[in-house]
């Protein structure tokens, strides 16, 4: 892992960008400088890590007193895409616009984009744990709810999650909810016009956990309340600190 800058925030936060092979990713520390707990916190939809609203959740995480780390996964930000992911999305924009049924182009190109991208989020996983600064337990929080409940299950070091009900979630991963046993706190927005109200309140009844909590807020998919990420900060400290 090499360090390429770092900056100190106004709310005493570090933020640094580092690279670890060919993965680009931003760790924020808290302003101690004390080991602190790791949340992992990941984005799809080819975002990047840069994202405003992951940047504003990652900082006030950190300076709560957690490590945050955001990876660009592969075909994200400004990693390259490659042509199959390009036609996937070209389908999927015309799908949209035609008013046609988009969950068998959501299968074809976010199952594989889980798939390729866990090995990275666990060698990101490896070389964080070695830092100084970041020690375990680790939690996962972010709107990439496929690639948590993926992570959650092959990843033993997870010991909490959150997940945004926002996206769409491969019929691979709405099996293994079954085997996530992690308390789990669980976000939906009750009218998002793209996650469908009944899919999601399935996902959360499959999960696997013996502790597991849901939050349901009118609004959108964007309309998350700031108020549950304080919410989500309390649930982080009763598992991980």
């Amino acid at each position: 892992m090499r360090f390429t800058s770092e900056q100190r925030l106004d709310d005493g936060v570090l933020e640094r960008e580092f690279t670890l092979g060919e993965i680009p990713g931003t760790l924020w520390t808290p302003g101690s400088g004390a080991p602190a707990p790791l949340i992992l916190m990941a984005h799809n939809n080819g975002l990047p890590k840069a994202e405003p609203r992951l940047v504003a959740r990652a900082r006030y995480t950190a300076a709560h007193g957690y490590a945050v780390a955001s990876i660009d996964a592969a075909g994200c930000g400004d990693r390259p895409r490659s042509a199959a992911d390009e036609q996937a999305r070209a389908d999927l924009r015309r799908a949209m616009q035609a008013g046609d049924p988009v969950d068998e182009i959501f299968e074809s190109f976010i199952g594989p984009l889980v798939e390729n991208a866990v090995p990275e989020w666990r060698t990101t996983l490896d070389a964080l744990l070695e830092l100084p600064e970041v020690s375990g337990p680790v939690g996962y929080s972010g709107g990439w709810t496929a690639l948590g409940i993926r992570l959650a299950v092959v990843e033993p070091r997870i010991a909490a999650a959150g997940f945004f009900a926002g996206g769409y979630v491969p019929r691979a991963q709405r099996e293994e909810a079954r085997q996530v046993t992690v308390p789990l706190l669980f976000l939906l927005q009750w009218d998002d016009e793209g996650n469908p109200r009944q899919r999601a309140l399935d996902l959360f009844d499959a999960f696997g956990s013996k502790e597991k909590t849901l939050h349901a807020n009118p609004g959108g998919h964007t309309g998350t309340p700031w108020f549950e990420l304080e919410d989500g900060c309390r649930f982080l400290d009763r598992h991980l600190k």
